[in-house]
């Protein structure tokens, strides 16, 4: 039943033969790897005029260039980012560039500041997705936490399927929303350029900031917030052996397409809602985390529209391609912890690809880590976006210092060029990084500044541990292996049809075999001692006492024992026991065998076999005319084991 309900779920296994047919095209690539850069439109001019309304609407006038400045930082990380693909095709981003580049420090720091930029790009696309349904349907808001984790369940089974299913899955929604936004955007500037005006007029009330604050500073802290429109853009970086080939030329192609879109719908949504709000609506963010929440999007789509279907359509396009943007975390994510787990530094589980070509264990260990975020911050947006672009600037600017490195040690022809790019690059985005964790450090930028030299030191215990692993496993210098002497213990729950094919594998492995039974009930010894004389085969029975009617302390104590007197043998501790044939037949026996097995595992010179015994429908009928009870001498018929089903393992 597991494995069908997987095959439902997930699909069948692929072969790996099949893995060069999973690439994708471009035009499938897109909505996979740019769905997070293209969904931050939704929300980036918000947090522009959330920072922005700190002291007044009327800076909201300032909303334009900043966006156009974070506009410009785009074009050049786009420009730079595209050579790094270019020169890089195998993928990884800023962690192979550093890695390769600059050292295994900028290299961790780079792929610390990814991997929780991922995490996030789930919680925040995820959570803004929701702000869209909650605009639409007030109702909804009281249910925000268990949607945003119905989303991310539905995300972790669509990504399990496969690489090309989730494309096929989510290209429709994306390439849907940039129809729609471009739809929008066109009828605003229509109605704007024909002195139509507003459609709806929107009058939500500013809650005018007290702050006061120099205007550079307020700018700053804007254009903060408005650089969560950057998120994403180096997820194709990361995962480029995701592209057909040529994979760098494709990838790199992608990453243009995907910039271009991003910096039209950025704009051209900041401007419509400063135009408009001179026509006279009043469009003002709203925070999330109010009862009956709206978002800008939403009251700029009804300022164009008004509130009729097309409003609706808007804003399940729009709730779609943000939820559906937390896929580039899937696709990024997992592939990046493959190859952190590659060069030991996260466990080898996340290297394993999984039955549909695609790594099921990040893919996971992802949903997990961004469920446990929506619930600690309640699934709100803008308490989310502070955490959000710290680390991955910071990877930004390990990327392009790591690539001027490389320019400058390899000197190819027009190295002068690409070097000046990405060092242009490195300046930029390293005063970003600066300013974000100054403006956003008291907001919650200091968890991730925290958390990135935390998640650094973890990758180098793991790294060590594995190092250290591995020599201590080397056979250099290793001595020739000797022969050892098998002393083969056999738990006896008692003597039944169980415990005969468990003696009989004991004698095969060892000459040197004893029989262990542990009192629990003293009038039941006698009994097993006359049965083992007739069924044990010559094999000694050692019975231990047990006056407290513990079964694994005894064990235990004597097989320390025995390790100590014969402490260069294997001591093979053998545990017969039956299996029933039905689930619910299972949970009627005590099962102390596991126990016993879990007690073992980590003990010294200690070798655990279980012998099992299957009790199916054959094996019950052949039995049902035959007497259940055993002979121990003649004359006498003793009911032993007893009925009720307690000398078993």
């Amino acid at each position: 039943m597991p494995s069908l309900l997987r095959r439902v779920l997930i699909g069948s296994p692929l072969p790996t033969d099949r893995a060069a047919h999973e690439r994708l095209s471009k035009l499938m690539a897109l909505p996979i790897f740019a769905s997070d850069a293209l969904s931050s439109c939704a929300y980036a001019t918000e947090e522009i005029l959330l920072a922005l309304l700190l002291v007044n609407t009327a800076f909201f006038a300032y909303s334009l260039p900043v966006a156009i400045a974070i506009s410009t930082l785009l074009l050049i990380v786009t420009i730079s980012y595209r050579q790094t693909v270019l020169a890089y095709p195998t993928g990884g981003g800023a962690y192979i560039v550093a890695r390769e580049n600059l050292g295994t420090l900028p290299a961790t720091l780079a792929g610390a500041g990814l991997l929780i930029g991922y995490v996030l790009t789930v919680a925040v696309s995820v959570a803004a997705g929701m702000a869209a349904v909650d605009s639409a349907f007030p109702i909804l808001h009281r249910w925000r936490v268990e949607l945003c984790c119905l989303a991310i369940l539905l995300l972790t089974l669509g990504n399990l399927r496969g690489v090309r299913e989730s494309g096929a899955l989510f290209a429709l929604p994306s390439y849907l929303f940039i129809l729609i936004m471009a739809s929008i955007l066109g009828i605003g500037a229509y109605r704007l350029a024909s002195g139509l005006g507003p459609r709806e007029f929107v009058t939500h009330t500013a809650h005018e900031g007290g702050l006061q604050m120099a205007l550079a500073v307020l700018l700053m802290r804007a254009f903060a917030s408005g650089c969560a429109a950057l998120t994403g853009v180096e997820a194709i970086s990361n995962g480029v052996q995701a592209f057909r080939p040529p994979e760098g030329r494709n990838a790199a192609t992608t990453m243009v397409w995907m910039s271009a879109i991003l910096a039209v719908l950025f704009i051209g949504i900041t401007y419509e809602v400063h135009a408009f709000r001179e026509a006279g609506s009043q469009i003002v963010p709203v925070h999330s985390g109010e009862q009956g929440g709206e978002t800008v999007v939403s009251q700029l789509a009804r300022t164009i529209v008004g509130k009729g279907s097309f409003y609706y359509v808007v804003q399940a396009a729009t709730a779609l391609i943000l939820i559906l943007a937390a896929n580039t975390s899937y696709a990024g994510f997992p592939r990046l912890g493959a190859i952190l787990a590659r060069d030991g530094f996260l466990p080898r589980q996340l290297a394993a690809v999984g039955d549909r070509l695609v790594y099921n264990n990040g893919i996971i260990f992802l949903s997990v880590l961004s469920v446990v975020l929506i619930i600690m911050f309640h699934g709100d947006t803008h308490l989310l976006i502070p955490l959000y672009a710290s680390g991955v600037f910071l990877s930004f600017t390990i990327s392009q210092a790591g690539m001027v490195r490389r320019w400058l040690r390899l000197r190819t022809a027009g190295w002068w060029r690409s070097a000046a790019i990405n060092g242009l690059g490195t300046v930029t985005t390293g005063l970003v990084f600066l300013v974000i964790g100054a403006q956003k450090f008291t907001e919650g930028a200091w968890i991730v500044l925290v958390m990135i030299p935390a998640i650094v030191w973890i990758f180098n215990k793991i790294h060590t541990h594995y190092t250290q692993l591995r020599a201590a496993l080397s056979l250099e210098g290793a001595p020739l292996p000797t022969p050892r002497h098998n002393k083969v213990v056999l738990l006896s729950p008692g003597v039944h049809r169980g415990v005969i094919p468990a003696l009989q594998f004991a004698q095969s492995i060892s000459t040197d075999v004893q029989a262990l039974y542990v009192e629990i009930d003293p009038e039941d010894t006698p009994l097993v001692r006359d049965a083992w004389e007739r069924w044990g085969q010559d094999v000694p029975l050692v019975v231990l006492e047990s006056p407290f009617r513990s079964l694994i302390e005894p064990v235990l104590t004597y097989i320390e024992y025995l390790d100590q007197l014969r402490p260069d043998d294997h001591i093979v501790v053998i545990i017969p026991e039956f299996v029933t044939g039905r689930l619910w037949e299972k949970l009627l026996h005590n099962h102390a065998g596991l126990l016993l097995k879990l007690a073992l595992l980590f003990r010294r010179n200690v070798v655990v076999a279980n012998v099992r015994y299957w009790i199916d429908e054959s094996t019950l009928n052949s039995a049902a005319g035959s007497s259940k009870t055993l002979s121990f001498r003649a004359g006498q018929r003793l009911a032993y084991p007893p009925d009720d089903g307690s000398a078993e393992y």
